[in-house]
């Protein structure tokens, strides 16, 4: 198959072209700078000014949306916010035109989404894809990105999968760093009353999952890209100690902390949701790391 992928020089984005390219495919990737990699095709385009090199286009059997600006990455100013959603929205509403010029638009997308959907912080509930969406701005940000994938698929009668990405796992980006960074320094502590649930999914399993869902016609609408065993933050840190070999004695951070420095972004660590995993196994797709301490274990010991 021919993958076109938005966002692909991001964490998930490198690991997902590698295993495109293990299985013998051929990945193209949209930048807007010029690149060269003799594995890869890299193609330019420029939202803002409504332009893409249209050889990109040609012959694409899968688009992978994975571009988005990084929502915890600067303060949540008014424009930000704005920017933030235009990021995962606007490059569908290009694409869908675009590739309808070419007469020969993809046959599926496979798009990143959030469980964020769910809202900021649902407690103990355990929540599956057929729960409705919360009423904060980050609810609010995932229900127009998948909206804005499903008019893709209505506009290319593509087959469309939306996957709601929990926690990522990996050494290199993500949440993972910032949280075992004070562990290594000795002084790792729970957030909060560290009993915020927090559904994790490892990059391997999450990599594959968007593999899988791209070349199995079983994958269609919504899935929850977690692994089986959501856990509490306190859990999380104490298995990061136990790994890293670290002890875990400092108290709590206080809300308050986290408040003060974060403002409004505090409720993406305060916050947290339970989430099933159950659809995406029945659709067939068998989980890699499956225990949290395993998981840990495999990112903090294998080099």
């Amino acid at each position: 198959m021919n993958y076109l992928i938005t966002g692909g020089t991001g964490l998930v984005g490198k690991r997902l072209t590698e295993i495109l390219l293990e299985n013998g495919h051929t990945v193209s990737i949209l930048s807007r700078s010029k690149r060269k990699n003799s594995r890869v095709k890299y193609f330019q385009w420029d939202l803002k000014n409504e332009t893409i090199e249209m050889e990109a286009l040609v012959g694409v059997d899968c688009l992978i949306h994975l571009a988005g600006a990084g929502i915890a990455d600067k303060k949540w100013t008014k424009k930000r916010k704005q920017e933030i959603i235009e990021s995962r929205v606007e490059p569908l509403k290009f694409l869908a035109e675009k590739f309808n010029e070419t007469g020969n638009p993809p046959k599926v997308i496979v798009s990143a989404s959030a469980i964020g959907i769910y809202g900021f912080d649902t407690g103990d509930k355990l929540l599956t894809e057929v729960h409705e969406s919360g009423q904060d701005y980050i609810s609010n940000v995932v229900v127009l990105w998948e909206r804005a994938v499903e008019e893709f698929a209505e506009q290319t009668h593509a087959r469309q999968v939306k996957l709601r990405i929990g926690i990522v796992l990996d050494k290199n980006g993500g949440a993972l760093p910032q949280l075992a960074l004070p562990v290594k320094l000795g002084v790792g502590s729970p957030i909060g009353d560290g009993h915020q649930w927090m559904s994790w999914i490892h990059i391997e399993d999450l990599c594959q999952l968007f593999y899988t869902a791209s070349v199995s016609e079983s994958f269609k609408d919504s899935y929850n890209a977690v692994s089986p065993n959501p856990a509490q933050n306190k859990e999380i840190v104490k298995h990061l100690g136990e790994v890293l070999h670290r002890p875990i004695w400092a108290p709590n951070v206080p809300k308050w902390v986290l408040k003060t420095l974060l403002q409004e972004r505090a409720q993406l660590v305060l916050g947290g949701n339970k989430v099933s995993s159950v659809k995406v196994e029945a659709a067939g797709y068998q989980f890699i790391y499956s225990d949290l301490k395993d998981a840990l274990k495999e990112i903090y010991t294998t080099k």
